[in-house]
């Protein structure tokens, strides 16, 4: 948030003190301790504090291994600003600089995205000023831990799904101080994409998460890997076992690596080795949750869908697959397999998931984000859904993905989607009369 002068504003919440920065019409509480965390141990909530709460001088981040394709699609990350914590449990919240006692805004939590392995939930690229600022909303972004931390498990030493019981831990956080902050308690949306969208998935299946959450948004969840990954976790967690007791964090992150599963083995989804895990808290049994996602219809909106080309800048903007695919023949082959990895992976199963819901008596919507541009070698892949939804153009101008696509043109797009995002938060509903921005379909699933 740059522009006009930054000035305080203080929130004197049953919590604590908390300080918080305003700028260009919008106030931004940062990196909120909701809970504290030994090393593979459940988050313990954090007490109200005596003190001021006062944004820390660097972003705390769950310890991570950089993604040089990450880095490639999205930009490099500013490590400077950021200080690894094993116990991450952070959160922010922004809502519109004008406040009054009683303001109840809609709240959306952000759930980042990453493989449940890198990402936090303040990176510039996921900033949503933009959108509480044109939308009137109030929006929660929400850090917990990854990777070996959060998200590897089988043990009592080393408990799965640890860092779906951070989020859990947020959420009650949420629950019970959002008010105090000009949030409505009873109106949250939780919003996900790609692992993010997996975890909130989960969550609508969870232990513990009762009356946290109204409705969810589920953007590129990878719900075609999420199926008989037992063996492959064990396996991992096994191989890991070594690292467990290692002190130095950063030399965890460089050697795990070396243990992560193979692909020629255990197939796509050893993609995402990290992940939530069935059959221990607060998951139920693989094959029982089905079943419960038609249960929780009657609990939850959905909103749901995928982009047109998931896989697309992974596989396009290999050097070694374009040796041989990225011409003629070889890339009519390549363009088939994009659409075949994206319909195994995001596409058909949230057709699934969103048909039995439905069919469950679920109030849900699934949609699709295209291109709509001629002669775009990528189309619509993976992570194209986060500049339309947070915007910032200067937080994007290194990413690979965006090069050819004119700012404009997110720009347009992106207002009026995140208009259409903003409208089920505040409802559950898309009016059939609200506008559509072009690269996007919609629609109601309803078998009545």
């Amino acid at each position: 948030m740059t522009g006009e002068q930054s000035t305080t504003h203080i929130f004197q919440t049953s919590f604590g003190k908390v300080i918080a920065l305003k700028s260009n019409g919008i106030i931004k509480a940062g990196s909120i301790r909701y809970a504290r965390s030994e090393r593979f141990q459940k988050p313990v909530a954090e007490q109200p504090s005596p003190s001021e709460i006062i944004f820390p001088d660097k972003t705390p981040v769950c310890p991570q291994a950089i993604s040089p394709l990450v880095e490639k699609m999205i930009g490099p990350t500013q490590i400077e600003n950021f200080a690894p914590d094993e116990s991450t449990q952070y959160l922010s919240i922004f809502r519109p600089g004008h406040f009054t006692d009683r303001a109840k805004l809609p709240v959306v939590v952000w759930i980042h995205g990453g493989s449940h392995e890198i990402g936090c939930g303040d990176l510039p690229t996921s900033d949503p000023s933009e959108w509480v600022k044109e939308q009137e909303i109030m929006v929660v972004t929400v850090s917990y831990r990854l990777g070996l931390f959060g998200f590897l498990g089988g043990d009592d030493s080393r408990p799965p799904n640890l860092g779906l019981f951070d989020m859990i831990e947020a959420l009650k956080w949420i629950k019970t101080y959002i008010s105090e902050f000009g949030g409505d308690p009873e109106n949250i949306t939780l919003l996900g994409q790609s692992s993010g969208g997996d975890a909130i998935a989960h969550l609508m299946i969870s232990e513990g998460v009762e009356s946290l959450f109204q409705r969810v948004i589920i953007q590129s969840a990878p719900l075609g890997l999420r199926h008989k990954r037992q063996k492959m976790s064990a396996e991992f967690l096994k191989k890991t076992e070594v690292l467990k007791d290692e002190t130095d964090v950063l030399k965890m992150m460089d050697e795990y690596g070396k243990f992560v599963p193979s692909v020629i083995r255990y197939g796509l989804k050893a993609a995402m080795p990290f992940g939530v895990q069935y059959g221990f808290p607060p998951l139920c049994k693989e094959e029982e949750s089905v079943d419960k996602w038609n249960a929780a219809a009657e609990k939850y909106d959905v909103l749901i869908g995928l982009n047109n080309d998931e896989t697309a800048f992974y596989l396009k903007t290999s050097d070694a697959l374009n040796k041989y695919f990225g011409k003629g023949l070889g890339l009519k082959i390549m363009d088939k397999t994009v659409e075949k990895t994206t319909e195994l992976i995001y596409g058909t199963p949230a057709k699934v998931f969103a048909e039995n819901y439905a069919k469950a008596g679920g109030n849900v919507y699934l949609f699709r984000i295209h291109s709509g541009l001629e002669n775009s070698h990528v189309g619509a892949p993976h992570c194209i859904d986060l500049p339309l939804i947070f915007g910032n153009e200067s937080a994007w101008k290194s990413s690979v993905m965006l090069k050819d696509i004119p700012w404009s043109y997110i720009h347009e797009n992106g207002k009026k989607l995140r208009a259409l995002w903003a409208e089920f938060a505040r409802s559950g509903y898309i009016s059939d009369y609200s506008e559509r921005p072009e690269i996007l379909k919609i629609r109601k699933i309803s078998f009545q």
